[in-house]
């Protein structure tokens, strides 16, 4: 049963990456880019729990993956809300 969790959850990461994907592809927003990786990582951290012996909750570098990808969106967050220079003509 667990298996099938993480394989789901797995699965649902890569389907929203790929609707942010292509939100970014429309708008060329960085913001959308950096969701579809993030959700891109965390989808290969749930195959790579899936498929590892090791590589569970308990292991450390899970959560350093974990870390990277929920750092995405913080970046993502702050560098939607900086402010931009107005371009002066």
């Amino acid at each position: 049963m667990n298996q099938m969790l993480i394989g789901a959850i797995a699965i649902a990461s890569f389907t929203v990456g790929l609707f942010f994907l292509r939100f970014w592809r429309t708008t060329c927003d960085r913001f959308f880019l950096f969701f579809a990786l993030s959700f891109w990582i965390e989808g290969v951290n749930r195959v790579l729990q899936g498929t590892i012996e090791g590589w569970g909750e308990e292991s450390p570098a899970c959560y350093l993956v974990r870390l990277l990808a929920y750092g995405l969106i913080i970046i993502a967050i702050l560098d939607k809300n900086r402010k931009r220079e107005k371009v002066k003509r």
